[in-house]
């Protein structure tokens, strides 16, 4: 089979991997100084997101502009690597990515800016498997994963993820499951979540890995339209014996799901602007709920497991 034009193999990315991400001090001017009109609920402010959230963060930001008519987030969706290097841009504000800052990017911006950023989790999102709806493969052990993206599986399937640059699912893929191995020549991109979830629906011989808030929740008619064409994958449950399981909430909290990472936000701001409005929007009630409807696990508001019983 021909590769499409929307797809291209991804070696190439793994070396963009490679290089800082921040690639900071260029200049030395600080955009934040208090007086540039904005407060936490009033001001325009852009930032940039990895563009694998972009579902639930479409959703944070309605309900957050909905309720502060005059507050209005310019988002960018933007592959992780190129949001990172987003907190070197004064335009910039806030970038929501899948790691927080290491000591020395933390000391690079403070010297920059003269004051120090501030970042932390704000949820927990699962990589889902996704398989075309007549695939007869539906269970998979991390070893079979880890094969599949290196090449060398009994499986013959084209592995697709989430962009044609250095996303923070290429990003997972590289550390968390080549651990320095090559990637195999049947990992390929698709240019979005949407466009890996479209093309698995088209192809038998594929399999994708997205964030699981592009297909978890089923109270969006986007994502039910999503189920229609492909199938949730169970993983091989961590630290069980021969149980597999699917990427929602409770095995994300349990860390029974294998395949998990972190949202952090990373605001530039020293004073109680429209970036800290949203923050606290984000790691509060009304935020973590929104994370928490679109499947994946609030970091700030305890996760509740309550016993039940169904009567017949």
């Amino acid at each position: 089979m021909e590769k499409s034009r929307s797809f291209r193999t991804i070696h190439s990315l793994v070396l963009m991997l490679s290089v800082p991400g921040l690639m900071l001090l260029e200049g030395c001017s600080s955009p934040n100084a208090k007086g540039e009109g904005d407060t936490t609920t009033t001001g325009t402010i852009n930032i940039s997101v990895d563009e694998s959230f972009k579902p639930v963060i479409d959703s944070q930001i309605q309900v957050f502009e909905s309720q502060r008519p005059n507050a209005r987030i310019i988002v960018h969706y933007k592959p992780e690597a190129e949001c990172l290097r987003d907190l070197n841009n004064d335009s910039t504000r806030m970038v929501i990515v899948t790691r927080g800052l290491s000591d020395e990017e933390v000391t690079t911006l403070t010297n920059k800016y003269s004051f120090k950023p501030s970042f932390g989790p704000i949820a927990y999102d699962a990589i889902a498997v996704v398989v075309n709806g007549k695939s007869k493969d539906t269970l998979f052990t991390m070893q079979d994963i880890r094969s599949m993206v290196r090449g060398i599986s009994g499986f013959k399937y084209k592995v697709l993820l989430d962009g044609t640059t250095a996303t923070s699912t290429v990003r997972f893929v590289v550390d968390s499951l080549l651990k320095g191995n090559p990637m195999g020549s049947n990992v390929v991109a698709a240019t979005s979540s949407e466009g890996v979830i479209d093309y698995v629906s088209k192809n038998t011989d594929a399999i994708g890995l997205v964030g699981v808030s592009w297909i978890g929740n089923k109270d969006d008619s986007t994502q039910l339209s999503f189920l229609k064409k492909v199938r949730i994958a169970q993983v091989e449950c961590r630290g069980c014996n021969g149980t597999y399981v699917d990427p929602v909430q409770y095995n994300i909290a349990a860390r029974r799901y294998p395949m998990t990472r972190p949202l952090y936000y990373i605001l530039k701001e020293n004073y109680d602007g429209l970036g800290n409005g949203f923050v606290n929007f984000l790691t509060y009630e009304k935020g973590q709920k929104i994370f928490s409807r679109a499947y994946l696990l609030p970091a700030r508001m305890q996760f509740v497991v309550r016993p039940m019983q169904i009567s017949e």
